[in-house]
């Protein structure tokens, strides 16, 4: 039969496995370092991977292909059941595998003596993977989530950054400089699927971080929805600025 199905280009893929995790019904897998489609019958045509691609590498073609088996895909998805922590059925780069982070009432479960004899510094990630290219836009930790947009060096310029800021957020950073890419697509995406309840950008003073803000601002105007949010800025030695 003629339908819609996905096709992916292997010369733009860049082997992240993102399409891969994004996918439901497991119809793509990891192989040789680039994302293929293993089965027709298990790929729905709906895209769910298309949004989840960085480099775009995903589309839909119309050609012959056998119908979709939703129950072949039931009865695979029901004997490679995941993990509670685990948000889907994954296939692709270790990395990617997307996953809610529970964390203990013990300070030693959560936390590294990295702050002098007798204190302790607690992790305040809740979630994984925290790269903006990688998380799967429909991962269940986004629902209801205050969110966290974060440049990278922001972390590094204040010693607090994990309580007064990550702190019962998702948190999602990146570069806009050095990723060369703009997140608004991606980012736009993740609003428009889950209930956010707000957006905190924190970026540094320099210019070059005025992109991710840029991003975050076009993905609340596409997304149509009315979220609260805020940019705090910081200072290169960590001070905050505004």
């Amino acid at each position: 039969m003629i339908r819609q199905i996905i096709q992916i280009d292997e010369e733009r893929c860049n082997g992240c496995g993102a399409c891969a995790n994004a996918c439901h019904e497991g119809a793509i897998a990891m192989v040789n370092g680039k994302a293929k489609l293993m089965r027709d019958d298990y790929c729905d045509g709906l895209g769910n991977c298309l949004p989840a691609c960085p480099t775009a590498a995903i589309s839909f073609v119309e050609r012959e292909a056998v119908a979709y088996d939703e129950a072949a895909v039931k009865a695979k998805q029901a004997k490679e059941q995941a993990p509670a922590k685990q948000a889907t059925p994954h296939f692709g780069c270790p990395g990617t595998r997307s996953r809610a982070i529970e964390r203990g009432d013990h300070p030693a479960a959560e936390s590294c003596e990295c702050a002098g004899a007798g204190n302790v510094a607690l992790s305040r990630l809740t979630q994984w993977p925290v790269q903006i290219k990688l998380a799967p836009v429909n991962a269940p930790f986004f629902q209801h989530a205050k969110l966290l947009i974060a440049a990278d060096c922001t972390a590094y310029a204040r010693a607090d950054f994990h309580d007064r800021f990550m702190k019962n957020h998702v948190t999602l950073i990146g570069c806009p400089k050095l990723d060369m890419t703009d997140y608004a697509e991606k980012l736009a995406e993740i609003l428009r699927l889950n209930e956010i309840q707000s957006v905190t950008v924190v970026r540094m003073e320099v210019p070059c971080c005025g992109g991710i803000e840029h991003a975050v601002k076009s993905a609340l105007l596409a997304s149509g929805k009315m979220i609260p949010w805020q940019v705090v800025t910081l200072a290169t030695d960590g001070s905050i600025l505004e």
